[in-house]
């Protein structure tokens, strides 16, 4: 990582002691990115702080290095953590963990991540040792709480991370009765990308006299990052993405549902292209390997739903691809914002149908985006040009099979269960009136269109897996997966 920008102060010259200075340096991070540079100061002495800043723009650091260098000689007490951080997702807790963990230990702290998925007597046993910083899914952390497990009387710097996020989810009530329970005098953190709505709420109930931080305009685009509308005929969109998927280089491909993310994944592995596939049905087993695997570069293409937008953190990342348009403009902002991070540069491309044009371009205005709009198709020169698509190799990669988790108290079906999507030349067989067959001889049928439920096929919401808990007060709390 290198710096911003030149006129910067150093860490050292920021206040960061020197043993965190020399951590950051060996992981190649020599100097402050701007939101670093502007929150440090106010940070270190104690004071509440409302950080507004692009996706990528180094916010992790911004709200950490202070954090631990606060509670740094001040041993936990069993089940009585120093900080709190609180995220939306499991991925962002999994990525502000990796961040700051390691350098968390350079002063001796000791970190844990609370989110669901994963074991609770783990986390349990945990707490019990004694964690100076708490990483959590509130769903997960009110669970531990109601079991006793854990108290907030001793959390002395709290973080909410993707404020705005939290809020759209569904878990202000659940956020606002955790930070009832934290002491009133400790010091606030709040980053979003966005301070209205409730996050406004949030600030004016829980912050003290905040000092607002902001390094860019509120839903603003990168300015590294290119923007395109691909026009697609609806009987070559298949065609077009396998294409698309079979370029050089680390791609990440948002759908709006978890069926159709299993259900181009198969189509992809058929024709050579290796994916991975991540989404808030899979285990936590195997959402932490097929990220890894993605960082890793032993995959080279990510299928995603929206839980994922704000929650992978991976570099060099080059092309997103929206196969399904992002369902407002904060979602595109924030799917967008997985490339040309850190100053590097990126494309973002959109997949549309002729009649979904002009809703494309609108809700590209309202995210401040000028995207060039082009028709495509297989093979063609500008599908070329812009992504470096290539044909797959046609050779199918085996998918290894996992096993599928048991969700609790969940009934299939419903309002969440979208329809197969279309095929083509790369695809599957549709169903619908006949139609021709495609190059690798698979049946087109018809132009089934997938269903169009925003989180995940559930039908809007928090997934079960990240809802605050909700059970009747004389049930026993049963471990819930957020």
């Amino acid at each position: 990582m290198t710096s911003a920008s030149s006129t910067l102060p150093s860490f050292a010259e920021l206040g960061l002691p020197e043993v965190l200075v020399s951590a950051l340096e060996r992981r190649g991070i020599s100097s402050p990115f701007p939101i670093q540079a502007a929150c440090l100061p106010d940070l270190l002495t104690g004071r509440d702080v409302l950080g507004r800043g692009q996706t990528g723009s180094g916010k992790t650091l911004a709200f950490g290095l202070p954090l631990l260098t606060r509670i740094a000689g001040a041993p936990a007490a069993p089940k009585r953590p120093t900080a709190l951080i609180l995220v939306p997702t499991r991925e962002l807790a999994m990525q502000v963990q990796d961040a700051l963990a390691p350098l968390g230990r350079t002063l001796g702290l000791h970190a844990k991540t609370v989110v669901g998925g994963m074991s609770m007597t783990k986390q349990i046993q945990a707490l019990r040792r004694g964690v100076d910083l708490l990483v959590a899914t509130p769903g997960r952390l009110t669970d531990l709480i109601e079991r006793g497990a854990c108290s907030l009387q001793d959390v002395r710097i709290t973080v909410l991370d993707e404020a705005d996020h939290m809020c759209d989810l569904g878990f202000m009530p659940a956020v606002s009765a955790l930070l009832d329970m934290i002491p009133n005098d400790g010091q606030r953190m709040l980053f979003s990308a966005t301070l209205d709505g409730d996050v406004d709420k949030l600030v004016r109930r829980y912050l003290h006299n905040p000092v607002t931080h902001s390094v860019s305009p509120a839903a603003s685009p990168v300015e590294t990052m290119d923007h395109h509308i691909f026009i697609v005929d609806r009987a070559q969109k298949h065609d077009v993405i396998a294409e698309v998927a079979g370029r050089e280089g680390r791609t990440i491909m948002f759908v709006r549902t978890k069926h159709g993310v299993d259900s181009l994944a198969k189509r992809l592995a058929r024709v050579g292209v290796r994916v991975g596939a991540l989404h808030g049905g899979k285990t936590q087993a195997a959402r932490t390997r097929t990220l890894a695997e993605f960082r890793e570069g032993k995959v080279g293409v990510l299928i995603a739903t929206d839980v994922a937008a704000r929650g992978i953190h991976v570099d060099d990342v080059t092309l997103v691809v929206h196969v399904d348009p992002a369902a407002d403009h904060k979602d595109y902002l924030h799917r967008a914002g997985r490339t040309a991070r850190a100053g590097e540069r990126g494309t973002v491309a959109t997949l549309v149908a002729h009649n979904e044009v002009r809703n494309a371009e609108r809700m590209m205005r309202r995210a401040g985006v000028n995207a060039q709009r082009s028709r495509v198709a297989v093979g063609d020169d500008t599908l070329i040009r812009i992504t470096g698509a290539q044909a797959p190799s046609g050779i199918p990669v085996e998918v290894e099979p996992e096993p599928r988790p048991r969700p609790r108290g969940h009934r299939p079906g419903g309002a969440g269960r979208d329809r197969r999507p279309g095929g083509g030349r790369y695809g599957e067989r549709r169903e619908g009136r006949a139609g021709s067959s495609g190059r690798y001889g698979e049946h087109r049928d018809g132009e089934a269109r997938q269903g169009g439920q925003r989180h995940e096929g559930h039908g809007g919401g928090p997934r079960r897996d990240d809802r605050p808990n909700r059970r009747p007060e004389n049930r026993r709390p049963r471990e819930t997966a957020q």
